[in-house]
């Protein structure tokens, strides 16, 4: 029996209020958080919640980021559902503690505001920070749109704390381009939100006691978490955080597939978001809010005729191997987005692993990267087309010529 679509209010929303709403209707426990540009206005909204008696959480103002991620991280192991924000400096400020977290398999859910590092200061939306992290431990999902914020807020919490999963999980919208735009934003009742995450379910572990106990930090049951693992044991933690991570592949789909059926929403199947690729010749790989322009400049290529198409990549932890290939085996050429750079490396992080992914396929397709975007610098939809013009030519021609290119670059 198909499941009836949930009727929704639709709100006028920037992508910060949209976060801090759905943190709001999934019934948060603990927010910690410290304020930094540009995403304040979701910690601040929710303080507004708190103040105003809509919500029963604890919300802790602390001295740092760093603090507001240790803060989280002690929560979440009580067995609180934990939420936090960040951006920019204030999440490299946490770098050391994400570390921390992951491997103390603590679901707390994360929103961020991507913002470029300095220096020079940059307060504009690009992907240095969260892909800085890429390596932490933690769970990456990237919006397109303040809709899509709300949604990928409500379903990280499904996700992030599964107990087959217990992974952090950070939720990327653009900098000022979506967390301070506003948009019409379709949101639940609260209490359809809070059914279908449910309450928080704990992993069951032994105990130095001998006794199968919940994963928290419980004083009837006391344990330590993360004190010290040397050699002959670190290697195994590691390992499981990279097990669970394959695990959130199949997870993230679930929950895309059951949101939808909830909601009339979905994000491609969760990890890809395919756009007129079924007969590409040509496409573009991107994550974020410049994939809503890429679509308007395909659709024009479409009309003239020329099999343009677009892969949203949605997940980048875990990254969707199998669902790349997949969609993109019969491509010929292709070019990765990157909104940030990884200096001294052929090309971006995202090109890196999509051209690895791409390697074993046969016919390989020919792999292109481009920076663009850095420190919030647009990109208009006609210099976005100069991208596919440029694959034209090397899927006529054969010869890709130079792997590396800066997209409105002043050279």
């Amino acid at each position: 029996m198909t499941q009836q679509i949930v009727k929704q209010e639709t709100l006028a929303l920037n992508g910060d209020e949209a976060v801090a709403l759905a943190a709001k209707h999934c019934d948060v426990d603990v927010v910690a958080a410290y304020p930094i540009t540009p995403q304040t206005i979701i910690v601040e909204k929710f303080s507004e919640y708190v103040a105003n008696g809509e919500v029963h959480t604890e919300f802790v103002c602390t001295e740092s980021e760093h603090s507001a991620m240790t803060a989280s991280l002690s929560a979440s192991l009580t067995g609180a559902r934990t939420f936090t924000a960040s951006a920019s400096a204030g999440l490299a400020l946490m770098h050391e503690m994400l570390f921390v977290t992951s491997g103390s398999r603590a679901p707390v859910v994360m929103a961020v505001a991507n913002r470029a590092l300095s220096a020079p200061i940059n307060i504009h939306g690009d992907h240095s920070d969260s892909m800085a992290e890429r390596d932490s431990g933690w769970l990456h999902l990237y919006v397109e749109n303040a809709q899509e914020a709300y949604d990928s807020i409500v379903q990280a919490f499904k996700i992030a704390e599964d107990p087959d999963i217990s992974l952090p999980i950070i939720v990327g919208l653009d900098g000022f381009t979506i967390s301070h735009t506003l948009e019409n934003v379709n949101v639940l009742p609260a209490e359809v939100v809070r059914q279908f995450i449910g309450e928080r379910v704990l992993p069951v572990v032994l105990s130095h006691e001998g006794k199968m106990v919940p994963f928290k930090l419980d004083p009837d049951n006391p344990t330590t978490m993360g004190p010290n693992a040397s050699s002959v044991f670190y290697f195994e933690f590691k390992r499981q955080q990279e097990e669970a991570m394959q695990k959130a592949l199949k997870k993230i789909q679930e929950v895309n597939a059951e949101y939808a059926a909830l909601t009339g929403r979905s994000y491609g199947d969760g990890l890809i978001d395919a756009y007129q690729l079924v007969d590409a010749e040509i496409a573009l790989v991107v994550v974020g809010s410049t994939a809503g322009t890429l679509k308007v400049v395909v659709d024009e290529l479409r009309r003239e005729g020329i099999k343009a198409g677009l892969l949203r990549l949605r997940a980048f932890r875990p990254f969707p191997v199998e669902q790349l290939q997949e969609a993109l085996k019969n491509v010929k050429v292709i070019a990765v987005m990157d909104k940030c750079m990884s200096p001294g490396g052929l090309g971006g992080p995202i090109f890196a692993e999509v051209r690895s992914a791409l390697f074993d396929l046969t016919p390989r397709p020919l792999v292109i990267s481009y920076i663009f975007g850095l420190g919030g610098r647009d990109s208009t939809p006609p210099e976005l087309r100069k991208v596919f013009e440029h694959l034209q030519h090397v899927a006529k021609t054969g010869q890709m010529g130079t792997v590396m290119h800066y997209l409105g670059l002043k050279e």
